[in-house]
């Protein structure tokens, strides 16, 4: 069985469907979710739906009965997320789990940005459990920008802090279809692939202007990227709303990309999914025409 934590989330709901659409049944696919109610969906489809909280691990040690393949979806919740994912490793382990994929984050062995620290310190506790894992090192997904692409052309302005750094966006369905080709594989890891990890990132290299480009060029509208002091970028993502800590995490993330720690060569992720990654355009194209 194939056990996918925080399966009623965005990339979650697309691993079961790929996994699903790789030909796994329905019932050797476990969703480990704090709210079962809301997997109603999922249970429909045949889908086992079992409570699994990271904050409860009383919780965890029986979901994960019977799971030999576990993909540990990183926490959204910030409020102590290592801690979060000890308590599922630990449950795993404890658990029989004989194998664990980690939704890590590019180049979390180099990046300095804050978001990575918890990444970092999730992997050596993997590598410390003594259960064999896969690191599913996603990129910065494109959806973190799309989502705002009609108020970016609504204003005229995408802002960020990002300079001119180069990141390899990827859409959360083509993160979930490389989940879902470590996860679907026959047997488990083969000798000299455990501790493997996989660095995702999309083909297309772009900076925010080529974004900002992009975004004009469909919407036939006038689109620049201003780029702001870290500082002021965290404090106008507050104005709009975004919580303080929150704010200051993606104002430092696009430090980050600055600096070009979001950006790889690498072509792991075309290898798993067996296609070309989704062009930025296609994406832009999808949430302009919502």
């Amino acid at each position: 069985m194939i056990g996918i934590t925080a399966a009623t989330g965005q990339l979650g709901q697309l691993v079961i469907q790929a996994l699903l659409d790789r030909g796994v049944p329905a019932t050797q696919v476990v969703a480990l979710v704090r709210s079962p109610e809301k997997a109603a969906a999922l249970a429909a489809q045949g889908v086992q739906v079992r409570h699994a909280d990271y904050h409860q691990p009383d919780t965890l040690g029986t979901a994960l009965q019977g799971v030999e393949k576990l993909l540990l979806i990183s926490s959204n919740d910030f409020n102590d997320r290592v801690g979060q994912h000890r308590n599922v490793i630990n449950a795993a382990r404890e658990a029989g789990v004989k194998q664990v994929a980690y939704t890590s984050i590019l180049n979390a062995d180099t990046a300095t940005f804050g978001l990575a620290a918890d990444h970092q310190a999730t992997e050596q506790i993997l590598r410390e459990s003594g259960l064999p894992f896969i690191f599913l090192r996603n990129g910065w997904y494109t959806e973190n920008y799309t989502g705002s692409a009609a108020q970016a052309v609504q204003n005229g302005a995408l802002l960020g802090a990002a300079g001119t750094g180069k990141l390899n966006l990827a859409t959360r369905r083509d993160y979930a279809e490389a989940a879902a080709a470590v996860l679907a594989t026959d047997g488990h890891i083969p000798q000299g692939q455990t501790g493997r990890a996989y660095e995702l990132a999309g083909d297309e290299s772009v900076t925010m202007s080529d974004l900002a480009a992009e975004y004009a060029r469909q919407s036939g509208q006038p689109v620049e990227y201003r780029d702001l002091p870290q500082a002021e970028y965290a404090a106008t993502l507050q104005s709009f709303g975004v919580p303080e800590g929150f704010a200051h995490t993606l104002a430092d993330v696009d430090a980050g990309i600055a600096r070009g720690e979001l950006f790889s060569a690498s072509r792991d992720l075309t290898t798993l999914i067996g296609r070309a990654t989704t062009p930025v355009s296609t994406s832009v194209a999808e949430a302009l025409s919502a």
